[in-house]
């Protein structure tokens, strides 16, 4: 997540930098040939042009607007996490009577389990762009928490080595952990430490904990259907191609209005101007690109990391506990 005002525009063309060198590529070559070598039967008509333009940010739009709908209810499933986080932290601190052991246990284990759901969120997928060289290039300005330390050291830090040799022979580990919760609770609750009613309101909040990471899943596991990732794709391209042979008889024409040093050259004005509009919609597509999954380790992600450590801190300060690790600070006005 960028933590600052707003993405610069020397990072932003930085970033897009790739597709601009294609698009000057693309507007030379019809520009020279129907300049250059006369070969002016390779104009088109601009009517096809607009229309596959207009259609194209249609498409180009609707896409925007669904991956920003996966980055934002992303968002709402980890700030739930959050809230839900802080209660459980409370009851585990004040519902366990008299065995603050056991209270320390089932907070640190929800430190486990909030560490295995992160890592398995950063676990990379086929259809993620973050591998996308002009995405891998741009990690160099800001750091993945999850890349830097593995999960095993991770978990070390919250659960006794039985549990830990359990878990990391698990699958799903956020899956097994939460099982834990409810087995330590079910004792507790035996052993007269917890009452039936405090039992049943904190099984509520592991309920809530297994159905938002069941939600975290779906956006990892289900991605923005290829079928319409690959049509906007497929659009851009064509509009980019085209362009440039839809504005050269409309630019050649101005020469018969124009004077001075350009007379006679304005046709040349098709380079900047069609890579200025074709850049536009490249860059929506990739904007729209980056927003599509909100775990890979983006720069563009859900800050899972930094919300983890948030959560980390509030409930060992509920526990009294002073010495905390220090919350996450944005790189470069990155934070993950």
């Amino acid at each position: 997540m960028h933590a600052g005002v707003s993405y610069s525009l020397k990072e932003f063309l930085l970033w897009t930098r790739r597709n601009i060198y294609k698009l000057l590529l693309i507007g030379i070559i019809p520009t020279v040939l129907y300049e250059v070598l006369g070969m002016e039967w390779l104009a088109i008509p601009w009517t096809v042009v607009a229309l596959l333009g207009t259609a194209t940010a249609f498409i180009v739009g609707f896409k925007n607007t669904q991956t920003y709908s996966r980055t934002w209810e992303a968002r709402q499933i980890w700030g739930a996490i959050l809230n839900s986080s802080r209660t459980w932290g409370t009851m585990s601190r004040d519902f366990v009577v008299n065995n603050p052991a056991k209270s320390k246990e089932l907070i640190y284990r929800h430190f486990a389990w909030l560490t295995a759901l992160r890592y398995q969120m950063r676990d990379s997928r086929a259809w993620e762009t973050a591998n996308k060289i002009y995405n891998k290039e741009y990690k160099q300005f800001y750091v993945i928490p999850e890349k830097e330390t593995s999960l095993e050291s991770e978990l070390a830090k919250y659960l006794s080595e039985e549990e830990l040799k359990y878990i990391l022979t698990t699958k799903n580990r956020a899956v097994q952990i939460l099982s834990l919760q409810s087995k330590t609770l079910k004792e507790l609750t035996d052993a007269g430490s917890l009452d039936n009613f405090r039992f049943l309101e904190m099984e509520k909040l592991i309920r809530d904990f297994y159905d938002n990471q069941g939600k975290s899943e779906r956006i990892k596991n289900f991605p923005y259907p290829r079928q319409f990732a690959t049509i906007n794709s497929l659009f851009i391209k064509l509009f980019c191609i085209l362009l440039p042979f839809g504005m050269l008889k409309d630019f050649d024409k101005l020469n018969e209005t124009t004077t001075g040093f350009m007379q006679g050259y304005m046709v040349w004005l098709v380079v900047p101007f069609s890579v200025l509009i074709s850049w536009v919609y490249t860059s929506l597509e990739q904007v729209g690109e980056s927003t599509e999954n909100p775990f890979e380790g983006s720069a563009n992600d859900v800050p899972i990391s930094q919300m983890s450590r948030t959560i980390e801190i509030d409930l060992r300060e509920m526990l009294g506990e002073t010495d905390l690790p220090p919350a996450l600070q944005p790189k470069n006005n990155i934070i993950l």
